[in-house]
């Protein structure tokens, strides 16, 4: 029996792969966090931007954000048992919850049309990099064992920035943006667009 046959069954004998060096493991774990700061901050980005722009969010948004939370909570109750699936389940259930909320006919100052207005809000702007972050972690499971508070704070540090800044940019439109610009992307123009072709 050769010297690398014999390496083999002793790696092989408990039937576990060798375990993945640290360094490795780290460049994989920065890897992904790129990954997932990259996707929280493209869905929050246009939303935040909606928000500033026309003090509201669309409903297509809104309901991307349920369709994806569906979709991410059939994938978390359909993991391999043992994982904790309570907390990612109730907090994608959340989307759902506002959707049912909302077919409740309610006057526009009635306290629970409040509650659903502010859960809209959390929908959109929160609901999505939840969701993503719950999908992370289904997918990569090591990505939630081997992030570092310093990478988790990093992630929310980013996504932030961005919905910050992406709305302030829809709040501050006219300085850059020509209805045209609004027109011709099939948006509605905004109160306070700047009249004119598109840039």
């Amino acid at each position: 029996m050769s010297s690398s046959a014999s390496d083999d069954s002793r790696n092989d004998r408990d039937g576990r792969p060798d375990p993945v060096p640290v360094g490795v493991r780290s460049h994989a774990s920065a890897r992904a966090t790129g990954v997932v700061i990259i996707a929280m901050s493209i869905a929050v980005w246009w939303p935040a931007f909606t928000l500033g722009a026309w003090g509201t969010f669309f409903f297509d948004q809104l309901l991307t954000v349920w369709a994806a939370s569906v979709g991410a909570l059939i994938v978390v109750l359909f993991q391999p048992r043992g994982r904790p699936r309570v907390l990612k389940a109730l907090a994608l259930l959340v989307p759902s919850l506002w959707l049912v909320l909302s077919f409740v006919p309610l006057d526009s100052d009635d306290v629970l049309s409040i509650v659903i207005d502010l859960l809209a809000v959390f929908v959109a702007l929160l609901s999505v990099p939840a969701t993503i972050w719950v999908l992370a972690r289904v997918m990569w499971p090591e990505f939630g064992e081997d992030i570092s508070r310093g990478r988790r704070f990093l992630v929310v540090i980013a996504v932030v920035v961005v919905g910050v800044a992406s709305f302030a940019l829809g709040a501050n439109q006219e300085h850059f943006l020509t209805c045209g610009d609004f027109t011709v992307s099939g948006n509605s123009e905004p109160q306070g667009c700047v009249p004119g072709p598109p840039s």
